[in-house]
């Protein structure tokens, strides 16, 4: 491979307004990491081994851990998921997103593996779950309990997952299952069918199916204090590196619970790249990472989660048209952003500890990401 000039990519990195990032761009057999600020402001400097909450990004390692108990039969993909989730047999369903939460039907069908993966199971966050006035019946429920569907993910207030599924399945679904792509319950559930199926902790089956195999040392529910950036809200700090993610959570959230960096990150996207390598079958591998959704699904994401050229494959994004189609990828609410090109070999990581916020946020995610394109024109 040509070696390719990362100057504009370590100009727009060393501009960011933000207390601390590390950005890795990865092409072909090429690594280059940038960094800039701080782990905490006045702290010292950010490292490439700084640790950042991922949040979202943990979504694509969950879904990879569940294709490892496909391939060896321990689930099927379109199995009920009554069989080990019984909590969640004989689903009722809103009549409508703003009914009352006893105003009910019956569910179609069961929730299936497959549901769960492409986060169509009928549980999620619709944008109008937060703007509704007055607010939806089940937006208050939701929002009233500890179930922590709606927010960032706070491990110190979630119980324990037997008893979070209990409390999950005491509401109703707000879509019938495999009718519309929900944000983000579907992750959590698929960390307890996971787990329940291997019947091993979440970490633990995480660590030995996907993390210690890829060599992802750095990757895990609990953090190292001492390369933990702190979490900011705005310039508010939101969690001290010794604070939600210094001890094992009662509640791993295989939704947003994960702590990692960028050569971790790097190693799972080349794992993908690699078609699974030893970790994943193929076959499961090009389903991940292409668009899993009907028309009719897709459609309902749009308004703030899906962008247009956006659809969704297992735990991923996958961008369906435009210059960049068949690049997948997501991005984390506390700061981070996960972005794989296989047409291009490319590999895109942003570490940062500032939450998305305000368009600046995001913008610095974009204008990283396009830096690195600009690389390879």
């Amino acid at each position: 491979m040509t070696t390719i000039a990362t100057g504009p990519f370590d100009d727009v990195v060393a501009a960011a307004a933000v207390p601390g990032v590390v950005a890795l761009l990865a092409h072909g057999g090429e690594v280059h990491v940038a960094t800039q600020g701080v782990l905490t402001l006045g702290g010292a400097p950010v490292r490439r081994d700084s640790q950042f909450r991922i949040a979202s990004i943990t979504k694509p390692v969950v879904a990879a851990a569940v294709g490892t108990l496909l391939a060896d039969g321990t689930l099927a993909l379109d199995e009920p998921v009554d069989r080990l989730l019984p909590e969640l047999a004989g689903r009722r369903v809103l009549r409508s997103p703003d009914a009352a939460l006893d105003d009910t039907v019956p569910a179609a069908r069961p929730i299936l593996v497959r549901d769960l993966l492409t986060y169509t199971c009928g549980y999620g966050q619709a944008m109008e779950l937060f703007t509704a006035d007055p607010p939806w019946p089940i937006a208050t429920a939701l929002a009233s309990g500890r179930l922590n569907t709606m927010g960032p993910p706070e491990p110190d207030v979630t119980p324990d997952p037997d008893a979070w599924l209990a409390e999950l399945a005491e509401l109703p679904l707000l879509a019938q299952p495999g009718r519309r792509w929900l944000y983000n319950t579907s992750g959590q559930v698929l960390g307890v069918l996971a787990a329940r199926a291997a019947r091993e902790p979440l970490p633990d089956l995480l660590r030995t199916r996907i993390l210690a195999p890829l060599g992802m040392r750095d990757t895990a529910f609990t953090g190292d204090p001492a390369r933990l950036a702190t979490a900011y809200q705005g310039d508010e700090a939101w969690d001290a590196p010794d604070g939600r993610w210094s001890t094992p959570p009662r509640f791993p959230d295989g939704a947003a619970g994960l702590v990692s960096t960028v050569d971790d990150l790097l190693a799972f996207a080349r794992m993908l790249l690699r078609g699974g390598g030893d970790v994943l079958e193929q076959g499961f591998v090009t389903a991940m990472t292409s668009d899993q959704l009907t028309a009719e699904q897709q459609a309902s994401a749009a308004g703030g989660f899906l962008d247009d050229d956006l659809s969704w494959g297992f735990g991923v994004s996958v961008t369906t048209r435009g210059a960049r189609a068949g690049s997948f990828g997501w991005a984390g609410g506390l700061g981070s952003s996960w972005h794989v090109d296989p047409v291009r070999d490319l590999v895109v990581v942003i570490l940062t500890q500032r939450a998305f916020a305000s368009p600046e946020d995001i913008g610095l995610h974009t204008a990283v990401c396009d830096a690195a394109y600009a690389l390879l024109s």
